[in-house]
């Protein structure tokens, strides 16, 4: 008996490896096999606004259910807009509280300032559209925009981003809200990969005489780059896909301006707002085409910032 167990005991455990092999590869195809599915439903359900509009659909900003007339420029712009005001605010104040936190914060403010910044990621984002439109958008709306605008009105180039009467809504509003949005997930994932950080290279460098900026920008960045720019990433993701909090505070209105102050559109919240009410099979159609750009868009972002990982892994300890 005791000569027979080894062989039973092995194809036992052989059993149960190719069992959970084909269970692994099963799941991991069964991510592919959704991908698929969504983007073939989205194909599918926008083909007749394709066949309609074609690549004109990109470029007009036309948006008029009465006569069907559909264009995408609009929510197009006023995501990325929105997007990029959200980065351009989030990324800075992100990576100043993950430096804090890590390397400047006393030890008995680190835990409860890091709590308190994983729960500002996850409030629901209904409630920050609740709040940016009954309490942000108005004191914005008296104090910041009128300020804004009798200071920068008559620089060139940007004085004709503040132009418009101060309704607190807007493009200028909602980019605001989505950065204090992102600011959370960003900063927390900027914190973990700055612990990571060995403290040995650290303390060399202190004691070479670096100041914190100089680790900083010396050490701990370059050490973390690829976890900082994933960090970014998942923040433009967030930041892309967001669809209540932007709909309180944007103003919903397909119109096509360079004024910040003024109210637009994302693609998110014309989905969120129009979709229900939908009524006919081309209107339905490129509100599904409007869902497969957006996803189009997220793509390619993530597929740029992968390229920019690799070649970052390929760059380092080429310098020295």
């Amino acid at each position: 008996m005791s000569k027979e167990t080894p062989p039973i005991f092995a194809k036992k455990q052989l059993l149960i490896d190719a069992l959970f092999r084909h269970t692994t590869r099963f799941f991991a195809f069964l991510v592919f096999a959704l991908l698929a599915g969504i983007i073939l439903s989205l194909i599918i359900g926008s083909m007749p606004s394709i066949k309609a509009y074609g690549l004109h659909f990109i470029v007009d900003d036309t948006w008029n259910p009465v006569t069907e007339k559909f264009g995408a420029l609009t929510p197009i712009i006023g995501t990325l807009v929105t997007s990029f005001i959200a980065l351009l605010i989030g990324v800075p104040i992100s990576f100043g509280i993950a430096l804090f936190l890590t390397e400047l914060s006393p030890r008995w403010l680190r835990r409860p300032l890091g709590i308190a910044i994983e729960l500002l990621a996850g409030i629901p984002s209904i409630i920050y559209g609740m709040w940016g439109l009954f309490v942000f958008a108005p004191a914005f709306a008296e104090h910041v925009q009128p300020w804004l605008k009798d200071h920068l009105s008559e620089l060139p180039f940007v004085g004709i981003l503040v132009q418009g009467p101060p309704m607190g809504i807007g493009m200028l509003t909602a980019g605001l809200i989505l950065a204090i949005m992102v600011i959370p997930f960003i900063a927390s994932v900027m914190r973990d990969v700055f612990q990571i950080v060995p403290a040995l290279l650290k303390e060399s460098a202190y004691g070479l005489g670096a100041t914190t900026w100089e680790v900083v920008w010396h050490i701990v960045l370059p050490y973390t780059k690829i976890g900082v720019v994933g960090g970014i990433m998942l923040g433009l993701g967030r930041a892309l896909g967001e669809t209540m909090a932007v709909t309180f505070v944007i103003g919903n209105a397909h119109n096509l301006t360079a004024s910040l102050f003024m109210p637009g559109n994302s693609i998110a919240s014309s989905l969120a707002n129009e979709f229900t009410e939908a009524d006919g099979e081309l209107y339905t159609s490129a509100l599904i085409e409007l869902g497969l750009l957006l996803f189009a868009i997220t793509f390619i972002v993530l597929s740029l910032s992968k390229i920019l990982l690799q070649q970052l892994r390929k760059n380092e300890g080429r310098e020295s």
